[in-house]
């Protein structure tokens, strides 16, 4: 073991606490736990600097994104189509290092060469899409508690729909052909309207998203300070990230060089 080595995983310690500085309950000490036993679990990994930063660098982009949206003092309607993309993208680079690499089609390879990957990446996409196609709709807002989105949902489905009826969590619109529940998350401040049943609008949906937008536009909330936690997150892997660049950049030239070339 030598100083950097030494040195990083000081690092990675304090990015790990950082969450402790804005609050400490008992949540953001878990998720601390959990980024601690991460930047431990990541030096272990036994892959080449690459491998690393196709699996392991859009997950880091997704954090950062993540902890920008719940750092901000708006809260923010996002379609389920587009927050599924946006995992659906986050998840990609691991799924090339996994199941395309293990599946890789040798025999396609020899004739095609590394022209095999783009093949690979657009049926990553296609499936995606297909997903995203079949998927029931929901609504995601982020920066916003159960309390203060209840009245403006119901001042909402009040201007949209008056023959829209309650039933605990449920509410069904219809005008509109949309049935859904509630759903909150409490600990990231966030709250989800899922489809309940099979038959909905898509229009129906449509016109709700844009009417949740409008009457949260104006609206101000706190800054969710454990959206720290994501930061930190995303701190730790593009730290190691660029630590295993850092090391041998030869290294990652010729990786770079066979992928292409195989």
């Amino acid at each position: 073991m030598d100083w950097l080595t030494v040195g990083f995983a000081l690092l990675l310690l304090a990015i790990c606490a950082l969450p402790l500085v804005f609050v400490c309950d008992v949540v953001n000490l878990w998720l601390a736990s959990g980024l601690v036993a991460i930047s431990l679990a990541l030096g272990f990994l036994p892959w080449d600097a690459l491998t690393m930063c196709l699996g392991l660098g859009p997950i880091a982009v997704y954090l950062l994104l993540l902890g920008a949206i719940n750092l901000s003092r708006r809260p923010l309607v996002v379609s389920g189509t587009r927050d599924y993309a946006a995992m659906a993208l986050a998840a990609a680079g691991l799924v090339l290092v996994g199941p395309a690499d293990l599946f890789y089609p040798v025999v396609a390879s020899i004739r095609l060469g590394g022209y095999v990957w783009p093949m690979l990446v657009l049926l990553y996409a296609l499936t995606a899409v297909l997903v995203l196609l079949v998927v029931r709709p929901r609504l995601v807002i982020y920066n916003v508690s159960a309390d203060e989105f209840r009245p403006i949902l119901a001042g909402v489905v009040a201007e949209l729909d008056g023959e829209a009826r309650w039933a605990g969590d449920g509410l069904a619109l219809p005008g509109l052909g949309v049935q859904l529940h509630l759903e909150s998350l409490p600990a990231m401040r966030n709250m989800s309207l899922v489809s309940s049943g099979p038959t909905q609008n898509p229009q129906g949906w449509r016109r709700l998203e844009l009417a949740l937008a409008a009457a949260l536009g104006p609206v101000e909330v706190p800054r969710n300070r454990r959206a720290a936690v994501l930061f930190a997150a995303a701190a730790i892997v593009l730290v190691f990230l660029g630590l295993a660049v850092w090391r041998d950049p030869q290294a990652l030239a010729q990786s770079l060089s066979e992928f292409f070339s195989v």
